[in-house]
Formats: structure tokens, sequence, C-alpha cells
């Protein structure tokens, strides 16, 4: 069980609070697929992915991702997909560098800890349905 201090989760709050998922979540998922090409091969459903600009206006990308809860979306990618879960940790580190970008400076040394620490539990969570 991870443990949270209330510090940790104003900060968590604070992040998710401000964002507009309709823009990260696609971006952070184009930058996935971009940097680490060979998860592309999830989704050779989604039409042309060939190169950097493809992905990023893809509107199959863009709209990906809107389940509602983690287990269905473990089960979805675990049982389905047959994802790699080393995958997960990937795109938590692209969506650590988008959220960073947009973030600018108030995304501190400590604010990253917290939010990684966050990602590291969804991440976990994504990966049970595996064990």
């Amino acid at each position: 069980m991870v443990e949270w201090t209330e510090q940790e989760r104003s900060i968590i709050t604070s992040i998710f609070g401000n964002l507009d998922y309709n823009d990260v979540g696609p971006k952070a998922l184009s930058r996935c697929l971009i940097v680490y090409p060979w998860t592309q091969r999830y989704f050779a459903s989604f039409g042309n992915l060939y190169n950097a600009e493809a992905i990023k206006t893809n509107p199959n990308i863009a709209a990906h991702g809107t389940k509602a809860t983690y287990a269905e979306l473990s089960v979805l990618h675990s049982e389905k997909l047959h994802v790699d879960p080393d995958n997960f940790k990937l795109l938590a580190d692209c969506l650590t560098i988008v959220i960073a970008a947009k973030m600018g400076s108030a995304f501190s040394p400590e604010v990253q800890a917290t939010f990684q620490k966050f990602l590291a539990v969804v991440v976990s969570a994504l990966g049970r349905q595996y064990h």
C-alpha cells in the first residue's frame, strides 16, 4: 500500500485539476509512438502511422484512451491486445515529459518526484492483470 502525504495529495490534485485531458493524452501517446516506434504494432488498425506528423494528426490516436477505469484498461491490454506491460512505463515517462512542458518552472523536482510516484502506482495497477 502506498502512503501519501497531504502535500503529495495536494500536488497530484493540483496537476490533474489543471490538465486539459484532450490535449495531454494524445500528446503523450503520440510521443510514445514516435520515440518508441515498436509500440506502433499495437495500433495497426489506426491507419497512417508512417511518420511523426502522421501520428500527431491521426484522429484515432487523439481519441484513444477514454476508458474510465484502470481495471478495464488492464484487462483489455493484457487479455485482448497482449500489450507488453513495460510499455505502460514508457507511456508514463512520455506523460511526465508532456506535463513538465505544460507546467514549465512549476514542475519542480518535488512535483516531479510526487508525479512519478503517482505514475508508478498507475503503472502497477495497469500491470496487475499480468500477474
